[in-house]
Parts: structure tokens; sequence; C-alpha cells
């Protein structure tokens, strides 16, 4: 069986992220979420063990002591992380894994899955992102300050990501999602243990 690849997918709060990742999980099979444990309280219609692992700040730490996680980082005030085991196991499975993380993740991410794809969904313009956070309705002024300020920061960081896609038309935007895995793992880094085997067979033709 093809083992599946490892999906990275950050992006400023608020940049339509976890909806193309739900359209993603809607459109093919091949792919599957990876459910991450945080301590942040969950929100309106966020469902335990599908959305996220709603944990303590204690057993989430209790956790880290485990070295139960591929990655995990802290992000206004709330820990969020990914367990190792699930995974492994689905891209064994042959599924391709996406991991829905910050940056400071996903940087850690690509130091232990070197093959991993990683991608940056932003919305086209600071005003839009600024203007998403407000219609969510979720959040105080304060809070949404407060995301807009951490975006700057994370700006910093978009070009270590390998692909970045622009969310402005949402269905577009998961299209150009697909497209870009898909091309994405034809590339030497991830079929690696093929092209070695390919060459191992060629031997024999070379004087």
């Amino acid at each position: 069986m093809e083992k599946g690849i490892l999906v990275v997918i950050s992006g400023f709060s608020g940049a339509g992220k976890g909806t193309v990742v739900k359209k993603i999980l809607e459109k093919s099979s091949d792919y599957c979420l990876s459910v991450s444990m945080t301590t942040r309280n969950p929100r309106p219609g966020e469902v335990e063990g599908k959305d996220y692992f709603f944990v303590t700040r204690e057993k989430f730490e209790q956790t880290i002591k485990e070295n139960g996680f591929v990655e995990y980082a802290e992000f206004v005030g709330n820990y969020y992380g990914t367990p190792r085991a699930y995974v492994e196991q689905k891209i064994n499975e042959g599924k391709n894994v996406i991991l829905e993380i910050e940056i400071q993740g996903a940087m850690n991410i690509k130091k232990i899955y070197p093959e991993s794809v990683l991608l940056f969904i932003t919305p086209p313009t600071a005003e839009e992102l600024e203007r998403r956070l407000k219609d969510r309705g979720t959040e105080t002024d304060d809070v949404i300050a407060g995301r807009l300020s951490r975006a700057y920061e994370e700006a910093a960081g978009i070009d270590e990501y390998d692909f970045v896609i622009v969310n402005d038309d949402l269905d577009r935007c998961v299209e150009d999602v697909l497209e870009t895995i898909e091309s994405a793992k034809r590339e030497p880094v991830r079929v690696k243990a093929f092209t070695e085997s390919l060459k191992e067979d060629l031997k024999k033709y070379h004087k």
C-alpha cells in the first residue's frame, strides 16, 4: 500500500483555513484530519473528538512529558498539539493527513517530517482579514486586536512554507489546494523510495 503524506495547513486566524479543510474532507476520501488537542474552550458547534480534544492544562502538560505530541505550541494563552500515534497510523494506512496548525508547530513538523507539504492560506488583504474576524461575532474587540497583531508577527514566517494560497473565492481556493498537493506528491523529496529503487534497477544498464 502506498503511504499517505503529511499536509500542514496554516494561516492567520480568520483566513478561512478551517472551512477550506472541511471542504477538502467532503470532496476526497483520500484525506483525513488530524484532530488536535487543546486547552482552549470549545466554540459554539464544536464537537469533542471531532474538532478538537478539549483537555485541561494539566492533562496537556502530562502528555508533553510522555512525548505524546508530534508538535505542540502555545497560542494566545492556550496550548495546541498534534497527537503522534494518530498521525503515523493514518499515513501508514495510505491517508493524506491534514494538520491545521500554527506557524510555530508547522516549522517543527518540517524538521521531523521533511517530506511533508506546508501550505499557508491567507485572505487577499489585511482589511479583509479584519472584516472576517469581526463578522465571526464570537470574540471581543480586544481579542480581535490581539489576533491581528499576531497575524503581523506570523507574516514573517510565510517564506518558510512550500506554497501560499489566497482564499478569495472558497471553491477556487479548495481546488488550488488539492491541485497543489497532488503536484507536490510527485516532487523528488516525496517519492524518494521510488527513485532510489529506479536508480538501483538502472545499474545493470550502466557501462
